[in-house]
């Protein structure tokens, strides 16, 4: 489904992003790990066609992502507030991405009635405007309008943050379920070492912009993960000292 191949990103001669092969086939939940750094939103933003490769593409069912833009109607994706608009309220967006999507009210108010427990009566029928709501509420809002048109594949940046626990866990079923059910091809990238292994059936590993670990989660997996950033800990100690 997404081909990576002979992919970097260079900055003012310092390369961020290097990873010679990476495929995620179709309906695979995956996630993307790494300290801060490194390359995880780079490599979403290539993805996304927000910034263009130094060298090697991406692309999503066969379609070069920095080519095209016929991928775009089976892709969705949340990064940051950025990607909302603030002067809406939630109801307006969620119908602003449901026209983009060939979606009516009447579909749109169907998906998001599905998420009234996600949205725990914060979000719809508070006539407030998105750039007003909590961190934590914009990001509910941004990942389920992601939802909105049935797309193929989603990509999210750090869903996690922000969210108190009721709601990180109500997210990691509609993320399993998204994969496991519905086939769709899901993407996040996380800090969170334990949501990422409770949702992602595969994980990669990202360390100054390089694949350095390429796991298929099992029982062991998020003890494996501890003991790798663990270790990296310990040698920034040593070398600092």
């Amino acid at each position: 489904m997404i081909q990576t191949q002979n992919l970097s990103k260079t900055y003012s001669g310092t390369t961020v992003l290097n990873i010679e092969s990476l495929n995620i086939p179709k309906g695979q939940s995956f996630g993307l790990v790494g300290n801060n750094g490194a390359g995880k939103t780079t490599y979403f933003s290539l993805l996304l066609d927000l910034i263009k490769p130094s060298t090697g593409s991406i692309s999503n069912n066969d379609i070069t992502v920095s080519e095209s833009e016929d991928w775009k109607p089976f892709t969705a994706s949340f990064i940051d507030e950025s990607f909302l608009i603030g002067y809406l309220t939630p109801e307006e967006y969620f119908y602003f991405i449901g026209d983009l999507r060939g979606q009516n009210k009447a579909d749109v108010d169907k998906l998001t009635s599905q998420f009234e427990d996600f949205f725990n009566g914060e979000i719809i029928g508070k006539k407030k405007y998105l750039r007003d709501l909590s961190k934590g509420n914009q990001k509910k809002a941004g990942i389920v309008a992601a939802l909105i048109g049935n797309p193929e594949v989603i990509i999210l940046d750090e869903p996690f943050a922000n969210l108190d626990p009721t709601t990180q866990i109500r997210l990691k079923q509609i993320l399993k379920d998204l994969a496991e059910k519905q086939g769709v091809t899901v993407l996040i990238s996380s800090h969170d070492l334990m949501h990422v292994t409770d949702v992602c059936e595969r994980i990669v590993v990202l360390e100054k912009g390089n694949v350095v670990k390429d796991l298929e989660t099992n029982p062991a997996t998020l003890k494996e993960l501890e003991a790798h950033f663990a270790s990296g800990t310990l040698r920034s100690s040593e070398e600092e000292e």
